[in-house]
């Protein structure tokens, strides 16, 4: 199993969890640190699934998202927030944006890996 997944998040243990989880699991992980970063790297690649943090600083992963989604290139890929934000609205909006999935923190790294084959269909 195989896949190309770029991570965007603020926090450089989150970062850490993430990729080792996924890294473990057979999956290819870009990081980025913040929404504008995340963006220039999705431009520069293909990625399978992006999962992106909310609230960073520069650009937050909503905004990340809604500048994706306006990319022919980038419409149908998958994007999970993971994130600590729970609100209902906030979801609603990240669904409207075109999130695929949510994911709250402190997660699970069994969890992200059956989130991930989920959303990538392996």
């Amino acid at each position: 199993m195989s896949g190309r997944i770029l991570t965007v998040d603020d926090s450089a243990s989150i970062r850490l969890t993430t990729k080792v989880t996924l890294t473990n699991a057979g999956y290819e992980i870009t990081e980025a640190v913040n929404g504008a970063e995340g963006l220039e790297k999705a431009k520069a690649g293909e990625y399978d699934l992006i999962v992106t943090d909310l609230n960073m600083p520069i650009m937050d992963g909503l905004t990340m998202i809604e500048e994706l989604r306006k990319l022919p290139a980038h419409m149908g890929v998958p994007i999970i927030f993971l994130t600590t934000e729970s609100d209902a609205d906030l979801k609603a909006r990240a669904k409207a944006a075109g999130a695929t999935g949510w994911l709250t923190k402190p997660f699970d790294p069994e969890n992200l890996v059956k989130i991930v084959k989920k959303v990538l269909g392996r």
